[in-house]
């Protein structure tokens, strides 16, 4: 008897790991910040990209089998020649990426706001590596690209509206003069457009309400297309600034992605974020998975048309699991991949040396202006994708230098715990608001002093070590403060919005809307 008992144990234990069902996943399937997700099939393979916007390398690369388990496999922009970010505040940079695969060539369609405008790379292998940029003259931003008999089509939104033109891929050179396609269902900006032809019908996909609460999907079709374009009576349709969606933790959906299975199934993936302590998020935006009901010669129904909610219910293509860290670092962070580190804009690389091996792997880094200065700051980080987490670290400053950990939103909003030559602290950065939150003496300079951050999705908590061993906890400190509630945004200098005028003309209505971790 005790003997069966055991066996039930130990079969309910193998039951409560095994992961969901194939009726059944989570979302979101790539956790953290990885906004403006676009999807493209080669084969049984899917590939997908998100923005990077300030960070370096950019337009991290994921491949899937199934959709539901991701792994990274690279950055699209990983040379400084592809990638100039000088100057390139949070709001900055890296817009909304596009990849497509045509006749064996993948193709990376996206804006640098404020160091270019809308540019594309190509590549025989998703990883890499990808060509140097081909500027293109059609702005706007969220640029994407259509194929069909042997003409190339780009769509973005200069003037506040959908545009069209075609563009030869090889080169970039524009072929026809742009034309108005489509303004929307009446919300505000109107973006992120992506034209598929079903049954007959050019079907455009767009974002449109902001990038915030409002957030929401729309579409049109056309039997040309070059238009015009009817509006569907159902849009929009995805969004859970509805009644039934109001109340779940799943907020701000939209900036989709259609794609199509080897089985016909139809998927979308899209954006979200997900609130904590009620109305704040401070994880950025995150990508989603929904199924897709899309019949002959009629609209696609995303999800029933119901709201998203954490759980969904569905039959998933048959699972396949990846290893989530392609190339795991064992020696100096085993729960990273080597291609999830980022840099604060393009590195400074004399500023960034490896030293030891294994254990005694170190990394010493030199100090480069600070992190709201915006100017190539010392910077080596990863994005957070849990609510509920610990980092920990260990920190020597040598001098007069200050080092640690920062849980970085914006460039004018972030925590710092430091170590200097004389004492542990946790700073606190709020745009005009610049103060210490709490500190400790340091007693003997030689030693080294270890950092934890641990994290429950309300609270930061901070804790130190002054002997390598024991930790005491220094303070505690909202979550909410890093979130876009809690970080008020100041408009532009004047200077910069001239500069990126053309290719983002509501720039100073929207910037309030960007964030990152």
């Amino acid at each position: 008897m005790k003997k069966k008992k055991l066996m039930m144990s130990l079969l309910m234990l193998m039951l409560a790991v095994l992961p969901t069902s194939a009726q059944e996943y989570r979302n979101p399937v790539i956790p953290g910040y990885h906004p403006d997700p676009s999807v493209c099939r080669v084969g049984d393979t899917f590939y997908l990209v998100n923005s990077s916007f300030q960070y370096f390398p950019g337009v991290p690369v994921f491949q899937s089998q199934d959709m539901v388990h991701w792994q990274q496999i690279g950055n699209v922009l990983d040379r400084d020649s592809q990638l100039p970010l000088k100057g390139a505040s949070s709001w900055l940079g890296i817009y909304a990426p596009t990849i497509r695969y045509h006749e064996g060539t993948y193709y990376m369609i996206t804006t640098n706001v404020g160091n270019g405008g809308n540019f594309m790379v190509t590549a025989t292998d998703p990883r890499g590596p990808w060509s140097e940029p081909m500027w293109l003259k059609q702005q706007g931003i969220d640029p994407s690209l259509y194929f069909e008999d042997g003409k190339c089509y780009m769509v973005s939104n200069p003037g506040d509206a959908i545009w069209l033109c075609e563009i030869n891929p090889k080169t970039g050179e524009q072929l026809t003069e742009s034309k108005k396609l489509w303004q929307g269902d009446g919300g505000r900006y109107p973006e992120g457009p992506h034209i598929y032809k079903k049954d007959g019908y050019y079907y455009l996909l767009i974002s449109e309400g902001g990038t915030e609460l409002a957030h929401h999907l729309t579409i049109a079709r056309s039997k040309n297309i070059e238009g015009p374009y009817e509006s569907n009576p159902a849009n929009p349709i995805l969004t859970n600034c509805s009644r039934l969606g109001e109340s779940l933790q799943i907020q701000g959906t939209g900036h989709g992605d259609f794609v199509q299975a080897t089985d016909g199934s139809w998927w979308i993936v899209f954006l979200a974020y997900r609130n904590y302590g009620g109305s704040y998020h401070h994880l950025g935006r995150e990508t989603y998975l929904a199924p897709v009901e899309w019949k002959e010669g009629e609209w696609p129904v995303v999800n029933g048309a119901m709201p998203i909610d954490t759980l969904v219910k569905a039959n998933t293509l048959p699972a396949v699991p990846l290893e989530k860290h392609l190339d795991a670092d064992k020696n100096f962070a085993p729960t990273t991949g080597k291609a999830e580190w980022m840099y604060i804009q393009n590195p400074i690389s004399s500023n960034y040396e490896r030293l030891g091996s294994g254990s005694k792997r170190i990394i010493r880094l030199h100090p480069h202006c600070t992190l709201t200065e915006n100017n190539q700051p010392t910077f080596l980080g990863r994005r957070q994708e849990s609510a509920n987490m610990v980092l920990e670290t260990e920190v020597t400053p040598m001098g007069e230098a200050e080092a640690g950990l920062t849980i970085y939103q914006i460039n004018d909003g972030h925590l710092d715990f430091v170590v200097s030559k004389n004492k542990v602290a946790v700073k606190c950065k709020l745009k005009s608001i610049d103060y210490e939150v709490k500190s400790v003496l340091r007693t003997n300079q030689k030693k080294a002093v270890k950092l934890r951050v641990r994290s429950n999705g309300e609270m930061y908590y901070f804790d130190y070590s002054l002997d390598g061993k024991n930790f005491q906890k220094l303070c505690a400190v909202n979550c909410s403060l890093m979130s876009t509630e809690g970080i008020l945004i100041e408009e532009i200098d004047l200077d910069r919005e001239d500069q990126i005028r053309e290719q983002l003309p509501l720039l100073k209505h929207r910037k309030c809307e960007m964030y990152h971790l």
